[in-house]
């Protein structure tokens, strides 16, 4: 199939990407000139496992190609993903300014496709984004009016195929789902994508159809729901540590439960991303216009706030509130492994609050420092490796677990750091081993 893909950020770049692996003809459309000259070239703008080797192949060739032209993407495209970004506006609610935008230009050129084109014209666009619930509805509206005496020109079809993917596992879980979720309102879409998603379901994962307002409720539903599981067990795990109990042992004994499972039990030091924050927020503002009051969706997000300075409570605790001048080496910037994502990681409330207390900073991450560069500047000094940021520290807190971090020397770290102390945000490390070696340790959760 011939398919555009508005939009190449993270999403739009993985779809297309994978779309393209599967032997379509995919052409990604953005108006960031630098960026597309560089996809042009292979180089990657996100760090994302397995992403740059599919975008390089398919460009060799030729399936998969960039441009900043949306009326070529609109032209040789039966379907036209809209894969732009929703971000939060002030009030919270998603501000689909650029999605808007963008449909209207779409329609204009629809017009002129049906106005020079002497036979039908069949479109398919599907909104890949998430938005609010009858956000396709208006998508819809718009382009009929704005075609109005040729929209018997073109069969325009809209549906709804929300994402599910993992930033650091993305490209799994796009070429191998655990659903596809469609929200179609004809038949004639429901073909069109059965077809495009048929190679991805092989091993027996479901297609889901639906109507478009269902499958734009069901991501907002289910990042509210993973978020609550991680917020709730926070919530256990500061309890523990009052009572005395390791929530450690509770959290598997309770994942062994067939109804709850073991997923999405860790505590630590509160999620981040660039999906969970801006969709509870967004999931909060719809229940707010429509006069539904969820009460347990903003527990969730209060919760989470609360989370990210917990470790720094820890950290005056032990100091005595005294920090100026204390040196802390952080361990781990991104939101989570296998991902350079910055965006409401845990990490910049955490370090924007040990340097208010006049704490100075030694941190490294395996790959998000140079984001974390745009974010903090010389006011946090970035190490070569783990071990570097260590030197002459007062404390290591670790914040985001990647591999690396997980059986490093302690030998070695105990004659780097000027104090042994570990702060554990995402209780990696075995407390008792530590003790042994002579290290002070905090973790979540460990009465």
């Amino acid at each position: 199939m011939n398919i555009s893909i508005i939009g190449t950020g993270y999403v739009g770049l993985v779809t297309g990407a994978c779309f393209a692996e599967s032997g379509n003809n995919v052409v990604c459309m953005d108006i960031d000139k630098e960026k597309i000259n560089k996809l042009k070239k292979g180089i990657i703008p996100i760090y994302e496992p397995g992403l740059d080797e599919i975008v390089r192949k398919n460009l060799n060739t030729g399936r998969l190609k960039f441009t900043t032209d949306l009326e070529y993407a609109v032209r040789n495209s039966e379907i036209i993903f809209l894969c732009l970004p929703t971000p939060p506006g002030k009030d919270g609610d998603a501000d689909l300014g650029i999605l808007f935008s963008v449909v209207k230009n779409i329609a204009k050129i629809l017009r002129g496709l049906a106005k020079d084109e002497k036979k039908q014209l069949k479109k398919l666009i599907v909104s890949k984004s998430t938005v609010p619930v009858g956000t396709a509805d208006k998508i819809k509206e718009m382009l009929n009016k704005e075609l109005g005496k040729y929209s018997d020109k073109i069969d325009l079809y809209v549906a709804s195929n929300p994402e599910f993917l993992k930033e650091g596992n993305a490209v799994q879980d796009f070429m191998f789902p655990d659903r596809v979720v469609i929200g179609v309102n004809d038949g004639e879409a429901e073909k069109i994508l059965r077809e495009l998603y048929e190679p991805f379901v092989r091993t027996g994962a479901p297609i889901l159809v639906m109507d478009t307002r269902s499958a734009e409720m069901v991501k907002y539903t289910a990042n509210a729901f993973l978020a609550m599981r991680i917020s709730f067990m926070n919530e256990m795990a500061n309890l523990c540590e009052k009572l005395g109990a390791d929530v450690e042992k509770v959290r598997i004994a309770i994942g062994y439960d067939n109804r709850i499972g073991p997923r999405f039990l860790f505590p630590g030091v509160g999620w981040g991303g660039s999906c969970f924050p801006k969709d509870i927020k967004a999931l909060m503002k719809m229940g707010e216009k429509n006069g539904v009051e969820l009460k347990i969706v903003k527990s969730v997000y209060e919760v989470n706030e609360r989370q990210k300075k917990l470790i720094v409570e820890k950290i005056k605790k032990h100091f005595g509130r005294e920090l100026k001048n204390k040196k802390i080496a952080i361990w781990g910037l991104s939101f989570k492994p296998k991902t350079d994502d910055m965006r409401e990681a845990p990490s910049n409330v955490i370090i924007n609050e040990l340097l208010k207390l006049g704490a100075k900073i030694s941190a490294f991450d395996p790959v998000a420092v140079p984001n974390a560069k745009k974010i903090f500047g010389d006011k946090v000094k970035f190490a070569k490796n783990q071990y570097e940021a260590l030197k002459n520290a007062d404390a290591l807190v670790l914040i985001t677990e990647w591999q690396e971090f997980r059986e490093p020397d302690f030998n070695y770290i105990k004659t780097l750091m000027r104090t042994p102390v570990v702060f554990d945000g995402r209780n990696i490390y075995n407390p008792e081993k530590l003790k042994k070696l002579g290290f002070t340790y905090y973790g979540i959760g460990k009465g």
